[in-house]
């Protein structure tokens, strides 16, 4: 190689290792990506929907029948009017509820059963319908129950709520659960002028909260371990039923288990159900319907709060500035970390390309 090529070739991977170096700072936080969970702690029926990847329509595979009775369970698909069995086949009326799951989960809309939806769909979530009859707004992607129902109890009111002192866990005991939860109802509190309060009477509290095994007598069934984690009704109603099969934890430098799953998460989720939201189309929210195992969130976003603002007015003590602030710092540590990753890699290229030209 002449010295005028070698110069140039340096100087070119120069310019375009610098070029690559500049931070990047996205105007939000991005995503997560739902990955899927291994057949030894996955639910065992959701993981069985592998099977079905890339399969679209015309697609005939076994299993695809489980898969509409999962799509009917969530609100997506209705019962065939010439039979009560649904088929393998994947005909027009799946494509058009994976189509509407897709737009109401936030995937790319394709109609077909991509990695993407799979992985989804094979994730641990909440058992509630996720209603997409509502309309999907192009500004605001919070939801409401039908008939838009909310506590009435005046401008600023109490609710009260309980434990079951008869379906609890043993995982966990009470002086561990009772933090949880009330760290989860104030954090809606801090938002809308609703306070809560614990109660030990169970029978007349506005929320009354349990840990229930399988058939529980409500017509919504838990499956056991991941699956469905929990389930809340909408107001006036106040049941709130978390699945005991789960390994619910509290503090993951504790709980080691790979299928662990945050209760405070859950239970700052179900609340929203309780208070009268569905479920967000926004991956960030509180409200959005699944949740990985090892995972905690627990932050209301602008979602959550818009939402559940429009049914019961702000909190006084609320400041919407200090939410954007904190979701916009939140933006930027994300996008440092992202562009100090690029220049670490970046610097590393460099002097690679450095020591092969001397």
């Amino acid at each position: 190689m002449s010295p005028f090529f070698g110069y140039y070739y340096f100087f070119f991977l120069t310019c375009l290792a610098l070029f690559l170096s500049r931070p990047c700072f996205p105007a939000r936080t991005m995503p997560e990506t739902v990955t899927v969970i291994t057949t030894e702690i996955h639910n065992a029926t959701w993981h069985d929907f592998s099977k079905l990847l890339h399969a679209e329509k015309g697609s005939q595979v076994s299993g695809m029948s489980e898969l509409k009775k999962y799509l009917h369970h969530f609100g997506y698909l209705s019962i065939p009017n010439t039979t009560s069995n649904f088929t393998n086949t994947f005909d027009k009326e799946l494509e058009s509820a994976v189509i509407l799951y897709q737009k109401r989960l936030g995937l790319p809309v394709t109609g077909k059963l991509d990695s993407d939806t799979i992985s989804t769909i094979m994730a641990p979530r909440c058992g509630v319908s996720d209603n997409p009859a509502h309309e999907i707004h192009s500004t605001r992607h919070f939801a409401y129950f039908d008939g838009k129902p909310r506590w009435a109890r005046g401008s600023s009111m109490t609710l009260t709520y309980a434990f079951s002192p008869y379906n609890t866990t043993d995982r966990l005991s009470s002086s561990e659960i009772r933090p949880v939860f009330q760290r989860a109802f104030s954090r809606w509190a801090s938002v809308i002028p609703v306070k809560f309060v614990e109660t030990s009477r169970y029978e007349s509290a506005h929320i009354r909260i349990g840990f229930y095994r399988g058939d529980h007598g409500d017509g919504e069934p838990f499956d056991g371990v991941l699956g469905v984690l929990a389930h809340a009704f909408s107001p006036e109603n106040g049941r709130f039923h978390l699945d005991a099969a789960e390994t619910w934890a509290v503090d993951f430098d504790r709980e080691k288990s790979k299928v662990a799953v945050d209760l405070e998460s859950v239970a700052t989720h179900e609340i929203g159900h309780v208070l009268g939201l569905a479920h967000s189309t926004v991956k960030e929210a509180i409200m959005y319907p699944s949740l990985s195992p090892r995972t905690k969130k627990v932050d209301l976003k602008l979602d959550d709060v818009e939402g559940v603002q429009a049914l019961y007015g702000s909190n006084p003590n609320f400041r919407l500035s200090s939410l954007l602030e904190s979701e916009n710092s939140s933006n930027l540590a994300h996008g440092s970390e992202s562009g100090l990753s690029r220049w670490t890699t970046s610097k590393a290229f460099l002097l690679l390309i450095l020591f092969l030209c001397t």
